[in-house]
């Protein structure tokens, strides 16, 4: 195994808070001559041995054992104490490595949706039953604990909600302001006189024009938190030639340059809305980020993909490639809650070479349709609220960084859809804790 990648797997479980002299108390070995270095010792599973890693015979069998009560991956729930080392058999360094490289992605090519995404009911967390608890996280928590065991000074986690960022995708920012726009109004019954005033009056007039709305909850929120604690950004889209990528905005228009400069005033970060033809060829990625910072004269480091399509893990390598310093796609489509299977920022991994990469991947916590949709979790407007806060009281517990998405469109249509309720109850919760 990668020494590299053991170290830095056990300096993401201890936390920043703690001192880098705790992590040579751990070790990762099975060879008993070495224990009495340590005050914990982790037996490794085995996940990392050549005959084991990179083959389907390597992931976890279902029903899982727990240790504290928490899902381990790998290992067993034993625990024994050697002269004066605490020993500890579940293998959290593989089980968390499983979770934040998306290993189960890469062994599953085959299990994809319609839009080449591995789908979050497929994975393992899902379908063990931990998809709304960080587990990682949650390992970082045993560790401290066990750490204390052995008489070291280690602090607990602060159950807090470290960072929040408040996102949205700007895939559709009109309705009606392009020609195309101007026949679905008429054809929608509004009158000719109706439909010209959404083509050529103000910007603000067009039903999906609700950043205005955005910018005064999240500006509230940043306020209550802090800039420090709390960041707004918006993913446009500057690039892709086919349908999912419809409608195809030009970033020089002057309603999208009007927003563009609206929404910087706002104090919020632009980033790459990586588009689905650059999803499908992650090449693409390099024009598309130069015609956003030619667009906005910004140097470009944020990006999500749209449609949350970066298909396969190896593809990040072209925003690293590209000089992408933070990326905001790891969530699933079909269902809110921790992909990676933590709440904080993690390090890409690229579990094809083991190779650790200084991206970031921030990951998504709840995404606006994923809650709504019939084909996702279908929750109604209590039902979203419940499971919202209940993975946010997740996040406070383990005292990790939350990511919110909610596109503009969907608020346009507040007296049939839950959204605009359900984003500012959660902002509000977020500004109480």
């Amino acid at each position: 195994m990668n020494e590299k990648i053991v170290q830095y797997i056990i300096r993401f479980l201890l936390g920043e808070d703690i001192s880098g002299s705790i992590t040579a108390t751990i070790g990762y070995t099975a060879d008993r001559t070495l224990f009495p270095r340590y005050n914990i010792v982790i037996i490794p599973s085995g996940f990392f041995a050549p005959s084991q890693y990179g083959h389907p015979s390597s992931l976890p069998l279902l029903p899982l054992q727990e240790i504290e009560g928490v899902p381990l991956l790998f290992g067993s729930p034993q625990t024994e104490t050697v002269g004066a080392t605490l020993v500890i058999h579940a293998d959290i360094i593989a089980s968390t490595y499983f979770l934040i490289s998306r290993y189960e992605e890469m062994i599953c090519r085959k299990v994809r949706d319609t839009h080449g995404r591995f789908p979050g009911k497929e994975s393992l967390p899902y379908r063990a039953g931990f998809i709304h608890r960080p587990i990682v996280d949650e390992y970082r928590l045993l560790l401290r604990r066990w750490l204390q065991q052995t008489n070291l000074n280690v602090p607990e986690v602060k159950k807090k909600i470290q960072k929040v960022y408040l996102t949205h995708d700007v895939d559709a920012p009109f309705l009606y302001r392009s020609w195309k726009g101007f026949i679905r109004s008429l054809q929608r019954g509004n009158s000719l006189k109706k439909a010209l005033q959404y083509k050529f009056g103000p910007v603000t007039n067009d039903p999906f024009y609700t950043f205005p709305l955005f910018w005064e909850i999240d500006n509230f929120l940043q306020q209550k938190r802090g800039s420090k604690h709390c960041q707004s950004i918006y993913f446009f889209k500057a690039g892709g030639k086919g349908k999912p990528d419809k409608p195809h905005y030009q970033l020089q228009d002057k309603d999208i340059q009007q927003l563009l400069q609206q929404t910087i005033k706002n104090k919020a970060v632009i980033g790459l809305h990586s588009s689905y033809q650059a999803g499908i060829n992650p090449l693409f990625i390099a024009k598309e980020k130069e015609k956003l910072e030619k667009a906005i004269h910004q140097k470009i480091t944020f990006n999500r993909h749209h449609f949350l399509a970066n298909r396969e893990p190896e593809d990040m390598l072209q925003l690293e490639a590209n000089g992408i310093t933070d990326d905001f796609t790891m969530g699933y489509a079909d269902v809110a809650g921790f992909r990676l299977g933590t709440s904080y920022p993690v390090q890409w991994i690229n579990p094809v070479n083991r190779r650790l990469s200084p991206l970031r991947l921030h990951p998504l916590l709840i995404m606006d349709c994923s809650l709504e949709e019939p084909k996702y979790m279908h929750l109604t407007q209590q039902e979203a609220e419940k499971y919202s806060l209940g993975l946010i009281e997740e996040v406070q517990k383990v005292g990790g960084e939350i990511s919110l998405l909610w596109h503009n469109n969907v608020l346009a249509d507040t007296e049939k859809d839950y959204q605009q309720v359900l984003y500012t109850t959660l902002i509000h919760k977020l500004a109480s804790l």
